[in-house]
């Protein structure tokens, strides 16, 4: 008997320039946008939106590269880099967060600490 060999899910998802998807995405492996997304977008691994790449919604990640337009609320559990070339309107939920010059974020950024509960206060009372 065959055994059945496992899917794999490391595979890099691509989203080609001049391509337009609408709906939502759900992977396990990574994705690279190009073109435009509108809707959600979810990945167990790592997005990332080249200079010519557009996406017009929610974004939930581990790690991400933002190099073109975001438009949405973007929730990444480890690093999130802004590159010199992106353009950021939304709201920022994430561990790390790095910012090249250049880079234009409009909008909110909340950082969590790790092992902190939300709200946290260090003994002058200013959040950790």
């Amino acid at each position: 008997m065959a055994k059945q060999k496992e899917t794999d899910h490391t595979a890099i998802n691509l989203v080609g320039t001049g391509t337009t998807i609408k709906g939502e995405i759900d992977s396990k492996g990574d994705i690279r946008v190009d073109g435009k997304i509108i809707g959600e977008v979810r990945s167990k691994g790592k997005i990332v939106v080249g200079d010519t790449g557009e996406i017009e919604g929610d974004i939930y990640c581990v790690n991400a590269d933002f190099s073109g337009k975001i438009d949405g609320k973007a929730d990444v559990s480890e690093l999130l880099s802004l590159k010199a070339s992106s353009v950021f309107t939304g709201d920022i939920i994430t561990n790390k967060l790095s910012i090249e010059p250049g880079a234009r974020f409009t909008g909110t950024c909340t950082m969590d600490k790790e092992g902190l509960p939300a709200g946290a206060q260090d003994s002058k009372g200013r959040n950790k």
